[in-house]
């Protein structure tokens, strides 16, 4: 069960990896390079993001966000982590498995950005691996779902690569950027997930 694995802090130690990348919870002093990764890459991130407050970047805000995260993380309904890049620790981007259900679903929602500098070189692919490993593996799930806007593709190719396949089409799924946008439902399972290595 969940929460027999994870006695205490339940992000404490988590550390995930697979090839030139590793991830891991957010930490106060990441604030800095969080923040500039984000503003350097706001145009790039914005047309797929929902509508970011005024005091999007500040310290305040995260320091706000990290508590979310701890308490999701301790309920056992979410974790969300900072992608880095193995070689020098640079921030690459992040990656939240959320709404975790229990009980007969066994099932959660991903989500994921990258900073602009970093995208379409393999990193959140091998992101994305390292976080279904975990999904699956460790926290025994039966299957993660993602949502992508219709006219996004470099995220529609990521998932298909990944092993997600299409479901179907959800109407003003989500408000992104300012208004109410279908998206593309997708969904990949234990049983056939490439990135899942225990066969």
């Amino acid at each position: 069960m969940f929460f027999s694995t994870f006695r205490g802090n339940p992000t404490r130690a988590l550390r995930l990896r697979h090839k030139r990348v590793y991830l891991r919870p957010p930490v106060q002093r990441d604030w800095r390079e969080w923040a500039a990764l984000r503003a350097e890459s706001r145009d790039f991130l914005a047309p797929w993001e929902p509508t970011w407050p005024y005091d999007a970047l500040t310290r305040g805000a995260f320091r706000r966000r990290l508590k979310i995260y701890r308490g999701e993380a301790k309920q056992g309904t979410g974790f969300s982590l900072l992608a880095f890049r193995e070689a020098d620790d640079v921030m690459l981007g992040g990656i939240t498995l959320s709404n975790l259900r229990r009980g007969v679903a066994q099932a959660g929602s991903l989500g994921y950005w990258i900073g602009e500098s970093y995208s379409r070189q393999g990193y959140m692919t091998e992101s994305l691996v390292a976080v279904l490993n975990f999904a699956f593996l460790r926290l025994g799930l039966h299957r993660v779902e993602a949502a992508c806007l219709a006219d996004n593709s470099a995220s529609r190719a990521l998932l298909l690569k990944c092993g997600f396949h299409e479901e179907g089409r959800a109407r003003e799924y989500l408000r992104i950027n300012g208004r109410w946008q279908d998206h593309d439902l997708f969904a990949v399972l234990r049983h056939n997930c490439p990135a899942v290595t225990d066969g």
